[in-house]
C-alpha cells in the first residue's frame, strides 16, 4: 500500500497549500509537526537529501519536494498517477 508523509511545521501557509491540495485529491497523509522536533526534522532532512525548509512531501519513499513541486507535479497531470494507490 503507498502512504504519503508530509512534514510540516506551525503557522506555515505552504505548508497549509500542500495539506490541502493532498485533501482535496482524497488522500490520506501523515503529517509529522517539526516546529519544536529537532529529531523529527533530522529524519526530514536525512530523508530529502540536506532539505531543512517545509513542507517535504513524500510518497512512499520517493521524495517529491515541497508545496511548489506537489502542485506542479497536479498543473502537469502527474500527480494523480503517482498518488493512484493512495486513494
Amino acid at each position: 500500500m503507498t502512504n504519503v508523509t508530509i512534514y510540516t511545521k506551525f503557522l506555515c501557509g505552504f505548508c497549509d497549500r500542500a495539506k490541502r491540495l493532498l485533501t482535496s485529491k482524497g488522500v490520506a497523509f501523515t503529517e509529522h509537526d517539526v516546529t519544536f522536533d529537532k529529531r523529527l526534522r533530522a529524519e526530514m532532512a536525512e530523508r530529502s537529501g540536506g532539505i531543512t525548509t517545509v513542507p517535504q512531501v513524500f510518497v512512499n519513499n520517493t521524495h517529491v519536494g515541497g508545496s511548489d513541486e506537489l502542485a506542479a507535479l497536479d498543473e502537469s497531470g502527474r500527480l494523480d498517477a503517482l498518488l493512484a494507490d493512495v486513494k
